[in-house]
């Protein structure tokens, strides 16, 4: 395996990582500035409110895109096994 091979598997990790990760995170990021935007314009300070919203959007895009999810990491896991007959 040369450096470049090292890197290109690196850099699709990372992506893997990314587009398996990300629906998820992004789900939440919204959900927890839109609550944290209520709270603000409503005053009401409470820390804990945010949690169970932020809880149940990752839930639901994990029903909603769970299959595309674990579609995109057996395929990544694939290749890397295939590309394991390439290794000189």
């Amino acid at each position: 395996m040369t450096p470049d091979d090292a890197v290109y598997w690196g850099q699709q990790g990372l992506l893997a990582a990314a587009m398996i990760g990300g629906p998820m995170l992004l789900a939440a990021l919204v959900v927890g500035a839109t609550v944290s935007l209520m709270q603000a314009v409503t005053q009401v300070n409470e820390m804990t409110l945010v949690f169970v919203p932020k809880i149940i959007a990752v839930f639901l895009v994990v029903v909603v895109m769970g299959g595309w999810m674990i579609e995109q990491a057996v395929g990544f896991g694939t290749r890397c096994f295939v590309s394991i007959r390439d290794i000189e």
